[in-house]
């Protein structure tokens, strides 16, 4: 069985920068692939970066430039740095895991409870 644990978040002022973290308990490696997703109440969930088996990493258009998604196999860690935070960044941030060679054939099954991240202009 696999648990996340999602923390990092905060209040930031317009620019500023979080780092996020997703620690992972029991060891999955590389076999997985893991994301961060964000979603705000009356709004959809989006996929906000991804990183493969491989450790191909993908971003959404929304944030590509401004975060980076990164993975410690040994401290069984995924995290994700955001940089230049925007108001439009706020939001409940979750981390989530899937067995896949390949991201995007299979659903996220294994879900973080959440970090907020709230951003001011």
């Amino acid at each position: 069985q696999v648990q996340l644990t999602d923390s990092g978040g905060g209040s930031v002022q317009t620019g500023g920068s979080l780092r996020l973290s997703c620690g992972v308990s029991g060891y999955i490696g590389r076999r997985y692939c893991m994301g961060w997703f964000r979603q705000a109440p009356g709004k959809e969930r989006e996929e906000v970066a991804r990183i493969d088996i491989n450790d191909k990493t993908t971003y959404a258009d929304s944030v590509k430039g401004r975060v980076t998604i990164s993975r410690d196999v040994d401290k069984h860690t995924l995290t994700l740095q955001m940089n230049d935070l925007r108001p439009e960044d706020t939001d409940m941030y979750y981390c989530a895991a899937v067995r896949a060679r390949q991201c995007g054939t299979l659903p996220y099954n294994y879900w973080g409870r959440g970090t907020q991240v709230t951003v001011s202009s």
